[in-house]
């Protein structure tokens, strides 16, 4: 009989164990598989790592599937406004005006490289942004109040990068890890007050589950010559392991200064063969996306009801509390993994967070429900 996860990890040499040091060796989660080897990560219910559950469909997985062979016999195209095309189709955006890159991380390098010199990062954040700059000390970091939720308030924010003079800001709405939603409104009203500076970045990675319609800033973004927009598509269109991420803007001096840096082949045959299948899917992506909202929302109202965490309001596709009762993040990840095999996100190592934060991304009523049960049974 095969061993289970819990056996394997209640053994002093456990393979679970023995990898524990993975969490402190980046600000990121280790995969699964690297915790507990590929096999056993199959019988695991994954809550930390953020992606749709419901897209790709069965059929769209078929196609790619039935293509495999051919896909990796194939060299990628190396005429990147193809799959800008086939992008642009379903944002509805110029298709000249994006840059469609190897997740969201390779762009986010790119710019960190290209233009940013000194920047105004709001913590905690998702630590690319900051571990990828040319020099660290040049992230000038705005800590959110703990007793406030780390909520991001947009004047007080931009008063403080006037008074110390930057050229170059960050937001990211709805807010990783936190999932704080900023609404339309007030991000149009930020952007007018912030014409002034060089650059504004907004990352907008989760903002399909922030409403219906969706309010991002593309439909209005050339109005606005220093916004880039940046989006990963590994959580809405639930397809991480593709790598696949984009950027937008109307300023084609951004752009095309990025541009030079893209590597050739940056995408591999099966992003962009995925990339082609979009269109013929939106509609049926935008059901999977409004059925993953209620979803969320059944979450959060089930995790309200359990006594001792302190749940954050949130516009993603995952939920953020706090336990209130003494127990650290990493006892409950740990705790949850061992006798539940369930994995969740400990924001220990965000920047700017304190030990007792954890994120868990849904993954469809069922197996939220099951989480919570086993929230229920370690908290009552």
């Amino acid at each position: 009989m095969r061993e289970t996860l819990i056996d394997s990890m209640k053994h002093h040499n456990s393979a679970a164990e023995t990898r524990r040091h993975l969490f402190y060796e980046t600000s990121h989660s280790p995969a699964l598989a690297d915790l507990v080897g590929y096999e056993k990560a199959r019988d695991i219910v994954d809550f930390c790592f953020i992606a749709n559950p419901y897209y790709p469909t069965r059929e769209m997985l078929e196609d790619m599937q039935n293509s495999l062979p051919n896909l990796i016999k194939s060299y990628p195209s190396s005429n990147p406004i193809l799959s800008q095309n086939n992008l642009a189709a379903v944002l509805h955006v110029d298709p000249e005006r994006l840059i469609i890159g190897n997740g969201a991380t390779e762009l986010i390098a790119l710019m960190d490289m290209t233009l940013i010199d000194r920047i105004g990062i709001p913590i905690p954040t998702f630590g690319e942004y900051i571990e990828k700059m040319k020099d660290m000390r040049n992230a000038e970091l705005y800590s959110l109040d703990p007793g406030q939720r780390y909520k991001l308030h947009l004047d007080d924010y931009l008063a403080w990068a006037q008074a110390r003079k930057l050229a170059c800001l960050l937001v990211i709405n709805p807010g990783n890890p936190t999932g704080q939603f900023i609404p339309f409104e007030e991000m149009v009203e930020f952007l007018q007050q912030a014409r002034d500076l060089e650059l504004v970045i907004v990352d907008e990675s989760f903002i399909d589950f922030a409403g219906d319609p969706v309010p991002s800033l593309l439909p209005i973004a050339d109005q606005f010559t220093n916004l880039l927009i940046v989006r990963s598509m590994s959580k809405h269109c639930g397809v991480p392991g593709l790598r696949l991420g984009y950027c937008y803007s109307a300023n084609l001096y951004i752009l095309n200064r990025l541009r030079r840096f893209v590597p050739t082949w940056n995408l591999n045959t099966l992003a962009q063969y995925f990339l082609s299948l979009l269109l013929d899917s939106d509609d049926v992506y935008h059901q999977c996306r409004k059925r993953l909202i209620g979803d969320v929302s059944c979450l959060y109202e089930a995790l309200l009801t359990i006594p001792g965490l302190d749940v954050y309001p949130t516009g993603a596709n995952f939920v953020l509390f706090k336990i209130k009762n003494g127990m650290t993040a990493t006892e409950l990840q740990t705790r949850l993994l061992v006798e539940n095999e369930m994995y969740v996100r400990d924001c220990s190592n965000k920047l700017g967070m304190d030990m007792s934060h954890i994120r868990v991304a849904s993954q469809g009523r069922e197996k939220d429900a099951r989480l919570v049960e086993a929230l229920r049974s370690i908290f009552l």
